[in-house]
């Protein structure tokens, strides 16, 4: 059994960008805050 894969791995995986990720956890975030505050003045509008 070879060492090497795991740590192959691990280098493969640090050599990745992570800035589209970044955006969209954060597109997803701001869909869910503006949906939240539509429905909030939705329901304070009635």
């Amino acid at each position: 059994m070879s060492q090497n894969k795991p740590d192959k791995e691990t280098s493969d995986h640090a050599s990745y960008s992570l800035k589209g990720t970044f955006i969209s956890v954060m597109l997803v975030g701001a869909f869910i805050i503006v949906s939240w505050a539509g429905v909030y003045g939705l329901f304070i509008s009635r």
